[in-house]
């Protein structure tokens, strides 16, 4: 069965019993939430083309754009991937685990070309081990939207504009054991997209966003599947807790995208010159879903799902049950009331809603004498949720200290995909090891 063959594997793996358990749980979780996720129904008897498009939309998007080569080449499944400065978006608690002192890279990913030719996502990053306890970091995240015209009601040129927004993000890892480590990050995003322009009378800003990002990793580097030696990594964050925004004293105020990941991956030291990382993410928007609403006898009313117009803490405990589903309809093609008055949304559809909420990105990458790397991922979100459905290839060159990355976009959705033919690069800057290996203890 599945989970004697998982405790087969997590036994050989020579996990600490505690962690041990752990790790089983959530990959069972895995397992199981794959399966569901998945066109088929998940054995419910509902499948993706029994549920209506319904797709979770967020402030400040770009705070949730993948900015560097490495994940960006292996389905932007990067939260369990080894420590690199990068770490600072993806899981700052493995900073923790870095064999050298300091990195700093710059990253560039012309966006959505596709459309346009002027839109860009431009990423610094970098960190600092102070000690084998402490690791310090930070990163500058800077996305232009390019140049646009405002005109009025009537098509008249009111100015040119290049609207812009940016995030500066300060970091801090804590290794609390040998193979553990939380992280924190404080950040500050400002997003200017009307440049103050008055629309209708009323007076628009900047948005400004104070948020913080959670991580804990769990390495082990003497991990063993059968007689290969590697390491594992399990880690879970939880990304830009933060305020709500408008950019009106009118407009009502929207979520920026906080998210759920869960990341592992296995680096498999097959000999003294090849190394193969395999890497793992469940993906969620920790952000309320849209209720279902319908014309119902000349009234706008709301027949299924949760009103989304609440608080940070309320909105993100919503987000796991507040699926709105089908509701049902009888022959003639009306809304199925309930006694109580509420509608009746059909058996299976808030679950399988639910679950389809859940992105997988899965990637895999080949190092050669740490000189030369090669890498491929996929990442899967289901049509009624957007509709992001790639595959991605990578590389890397390394030189003493410099390093090369690069990735590319390729759209398996069905249909022209904005994203498709996305290139990414990165250039890291690696600035001396700390005298020591990572496993050291503490």
């Amino acid at each position: 069965t599945i989970k004697k063959r998982l405790f087969r594997i997590f036994t050989i793996v020579k996990v600490p019993i505690r962690m041990k358990h752990l790790v089983f749980v959530f990959s069972v979780c895995i397992v199981s939430i794959s399966a569901y996720a998945q066109p088929n129904g998940g054995g419910s008897g509902v499948t993706d083309n029994d549920l209506q498009l319904n797709t979770i939309t967020t402030a400040l998007p770009f705070m949730a754009i993948t900015p560097d080569s490495r994940a960006g080449g292996m389905g932007d499944a990067g939260t369990a991937l080894s420590p690199s400065s990068t770490s600072v978006y993806w899981n700052t608690s493995m900073l923790s685990f870095a064999k050298d002192k300091s990195e700093l890279s710059l990253s560039y990913t012309p966006w959505l070309r596709q459309l346009t030719n002027d839109i860009s996502l431009s990423y610094l990053a970098g960190y600092l081990k102070l000690n084998k306890v402490h690791t310090i970091g930070g990163s500058l995240r800077y996305f232009s939207l390019g140049e646009i015209t405002f005109t009025d009601a009537s098509g008249n040129v009111l100015r040119d504009d290049k609207p812009s927004e940016f995030e500066l993000t300060g970091a801090y890892a804590f290794r609390l054991a040998k193979r553990l480590s939380i992280g924190i990050n404080g950040k500050f995003a400002y997003s200017n997209l009307t440049g103050g322009l008055t629309v209708g009378g009323v007076n628009t800003k900047a948005g400004v966003v104070g948020a913080a990002d959670f991580s804990i990793t769990y390495r082990n580097e003497d991990a063993k599947i059968g007689r290969t030696d590697g390491t594992y990594s399990f880690a879970t964050t939880i990304n830009n807790l933060g305020n709500k925004i408008a950019y009106s004293e009118l407009s009502k105020r929207d979520f920026i995208p906080m998210n759920l990941k869960i990341g592992n991956s296995f680096e498999a030291e097959l000999d003294n010159y090849n190394k193969l990382t395999f890497s793992l993410d469940l993906q969620k928007l920790l952000v309320p879903t849209p209720a279902y609403y319908a014309n119902v006898d000349g009234t706008y009313t709301m027949l299924s799902g949760m009103n989304g117009d609440v608080g940070i803490i309320n909105g993100i405990m919503q987000s796991f049950y507040d699926a709105p589903g089908v509701v049902a309809k009888d022959a003639n093609g009306d809304y199925i009331k309930n006694s109580d008055g509420t509608y009746q949304v059909v058996k299976g559809t808030r679950l399988k809603e639910e679950l389809t909420e859940i992105n997988i990105a899965a990637g895999a990458e080949w190092w050669y004498n740490n000189v030369l790397a090669f890498r491929t991922g996929v990442f899967y979100e289901n049509k009624n949720k957007g509709n992001r459905q790639f595959l991605n290839f990578g590389a890397s060159l390394k030189y003493n200290m410099f390093s090369i990355d690069f990735s590319y976009l390729a759209s398996i959705s069905g249909r022209q995909s904005p994203l498709a033919n996305t290139l990414r690069f990165t250039l890291r800057l690696n600035l001396g090891r700390t005298g020591g290996s990572s496993n050291t203890g503490i």
